[in-house]
């Protein structure tokens, strides 16, 4: 069994590099986009939506309802993206868990 020195010391890189992951994350911009390119949705790596782009031949007053499904659907995609990205950056920090030693991990 490792000795808890060791532990606590490694504990405290990983604490360390996941704040540093997360701060990395909130200031990424990651976009998403629906149509075709002609809606496009900018969120953070975190998820927090940034802005949205439309072009201008997807408006048509008469139809409100297609340009909706296109922001939803550019939305969702810069969700999944930002939720790629977050895999990306702290996927490596959770393998040392199970390096450790400690029963249940």
């Amino acid at each position: 069994m490792p000795d808890m020195q060791q532990l606590m010391a490694q504990a405290q890189q990983m604490q360390q590099q996941m704040i540093q992951a997360q701060q990395q994350l909130a200031e990424r911009q990651v976009e998403g986009q629906a149509g075709g390119g002609l809606v496009k949705a900018t969120v953070t790596g975190t998820g927090e939506l940034q802005s949205i782009l439309i072009d201008p031949s997807v408006i048509d007053p008469a139809d409100a309802e297609t340009l909706q499904d296109l922001v939803v659907g550019a939305v969702h995609d810069a969700s999944a993206n930002a939720q790629k990205t977050a895999a990306e950056l702290m996927g490596p920090l959770a393998g040392p868990l199970g390096d450790i030693g400690l029963p249940g991990f």
